[in-house]
């Protein structure tokens, strides 16, 4: 007897939407607070290097802990606890950025790293659970999907964010910053609500996919390995917003404290559009890139990368509003196939019964060579910022023949 049909909308498709829309408010808390993140900590007092350490380090503990967290979610496969509590983590501590004093940015930096490790926590189990459902829908299509509902949020994270800097037009810049963040509790109020009704809706979710008739053991595989080294590189070379912003603060050199005061295009009231735009730019990107991957495989990372490498170039290395807008834009690109595609590759590679392991696996190198080119990249930014540009561009091209090895072992 046939189930009778009631949605056009298949369980495991509502179940990615669903979570789609929480992850939605999600980046709207901690997207909006990194659209002025790297701008607040020059203002509480760090330095670039420190803001690159800082940013680089919050990636280190938010990735490399992921495979530990990965592991331990494959042993107990206690999917919705693990995502829940580092949901919480994640969340609680963007509001409580609005607590720092002045020159706070030694508090400020323990609350980022917390919530990186809100991150770490959630990650493995978050999108082994996605990966379930994308199963059923093609990988890169569900990741595409989710990572559209996610800079949706991330775009209107920072748009919030630039509202309130317009309308709040008493106080000091340490003040309008200040009130931001506390404002950041709204979004991450209903992340949290609608998490728990997801979980209730689809109490399951390990369901959508079917058990593999015998166990298959998670082996490094030629595939995997060459493409973790590509990734690794990729990380190592794409520059962390928090320098980008910073960079902007400092280069568009007299910006004004309110929008009242400026006509330029680019000043501190504006900042957070910048970042909202580049979201914006993610969203399209990561959707395309989803779709050409079902269809192309690995090999539209090369194109990915290609198109977004030289980013650096015209952030850093000219002046002018529109090289920095076309820059940015490049990097939202980068960020788009980032988030897409490189999970739905995992999902592919990796068997069921071991792929929170493998997304450990994955993210802990991601982070790690995210952590060190970030240090490098913001040390070299006080020294040369031709040589940062050079070290930038090069790593991220340096990642397209790993992904064409892995590409072809796949095959």
């Amino acid at each position: 007897m046939k189930e009778k049909k009631t949605s056009h909308l298949s369980k495991a498709m509502l179940f990615i939407l669903l979570f789609g829309i929480v992850s939605l408010f999600s980046d709207m808390t901690h997207e909006g607070a990194s659209s002025i993140r790297g701008a607040y900590l020059s203002l509480l007092g760090a330095s670039a290097g420190m803001i690159g350490f800082i940013s680089g380090f919050g990636e280190l503990i938010g990735y490399s802990m992921r495979y530990v967290f990965g592991k331990i979610t494959d042993k107990t496969k206690k999917y919705w606890p693990m995502t829940i509590l580092g949901y919480l983590l994640d969340i609680l501590a963007v509001p409580a950025l609005a607590l720092v004093g002045e020159h706070g940015w030694i508090m400020a930096s323990i609350l980022l790293v917390i919530q990186r490790m809100g991150k770490a926590i959630k990650k493995p189990a978050k999108d082994t659970i996605m990966s379930f459902a994308a199963s059923q829908e093609g990988s890169g299509k569900s990741f595409g999907i989710q990572e559209l509902l996610d800079q949706i949020g991330a775009f209107l994270g920072p748009v919030l964010l630039y509202l309130v800097m317009l309308f709040k037009t008493t106080g000091t810049v340490f003040e309008k910053y200040a009130t931001c963040f506390a404002i950041l509790a709204i979004p991450g109020f209903l992340t949290i609500l609608l998490l728990f009704f997801t979980k209730h809706k689809f109490p399951n979710p390990e369901h959508f996919e079917p058990e593999p008739k015998e166990y298959i053991p998670f082996k490094m595989k030629k595939e995997f390995i060459f493409y973790i080294a590509g990734i690794s590189l990729f990380a190592f070379g794409f520059i962390d917003y928090s320098v980008i912003i910073m960079h902007v603060s400092k280069t568009f050199g007299s910006l004004a404290s309110g929008l009242a005061e400026t006509t330029s295009l680019v000043n501190s009231g504006t900042l957070p559009l910048l970042y909202a735009g580049a979201m914006i730019i993610d969203a399209v990107a990561a959707l395309v890139f989803g779709y050409l991957y079902d269809k192309k495989g690995t090999k539209i990372l090369v194109l990915s990368t290609l198109i977004s490498a030289p980013f650096a170039i015209f952030i850093f290395a000219f002046h002018s509003t529109s090289s920095l807008l076309f820059g940015i834009a490049l990097w939202g690109i980068g960020m788009g196939a980032q988030e897409s595609i490189l999970k739905a590759a995992v999902t592919n590679m990796v068997p069921k019964t071991s792929r929170a392991s493998g997304y450990g696996i994955f993210e802990c190198s991601f982070g790690i060579f995210w952590f060190l080119g970030s240090w490098l990249l913001g040390v070299l930014y006080d020294v040369n910022i031709y040589a940062m540009i050079f070290v930038s561009v090069f790593a991220q091209l340096a990642a397209i023949p790993f992904y064409i090895s892995s590409s072809k072992q796949t095959r």
